[in-house]
């Protein structure tokens, strides 16, 4: 698993040619070996509803973490910034996160996709609700698109 929790996720898809190349040097076939994204994220009924649930839980564990790891502390603005098309964060409306999560896929072409959603202390009752619209709106359109999708080639 490629954990991914700052900056451009397609930077990192390197990492898995790198991955891939190894284990081919290795005598394996890369198609294999599984992939799979570990990513930070929360769904919602609406994108700013999910914004805003996920915003202070997500802000306190990246402040606690930034704090061992020297990072300064983060806000909304950069929240907001993350959770954008090319971000590490995967927040949205259903819709919205599976577009994402499809649009990763393309570059990185992983086997699996884990989203973490019980970040810090985000109440039972939202992480709830959050699953259920995670398994019955995101993942049947992000299973769909990805059969047919084929990772891009890393430049």
């Amino acid at each position: 698993a490629l954990a991914i929790i700052g900056g451009e996720p397609a930077r990192f898809a390197p990492l898995f040619e790198i991955y891939r190349e190894a284990a081919r040097r290795a005598g394996n076939d890369p198609a294999s070996l599984a992939t799979s994204l570990n990513v930070h994220g929360f769904v919602g009924e609406t994108t700013e509803k999910a914004a805003d649930d996920f915003y202070a839980p997500q802000a306190e564990v990246m402040n606690r973490i930034g704090r061992e790891r020297g990072w300064g502390p983060t806000s909304r603005a950069h929240f907001d910034q993350a959770r954008g098309p090319n971000g590490a964060l995967f927040v949205g409306d259903p819709e919205q996160v599976a577009e994402k999560i499809v649009a990763q896929h393309k570059i990185f072409g992983n086997d699996r996709f884990l989203l973490q959603m019980a970040i810090g202390t985000m109440p039972h009752a939202k992480v709830m609700k959050a699953i259920e619209l995670y398994g019955t709106k995101v993942a049947p359109v992000v299973r769909k698109e990805t059969v047919k999708a084929a990772p891009a080639p890393v430049a």
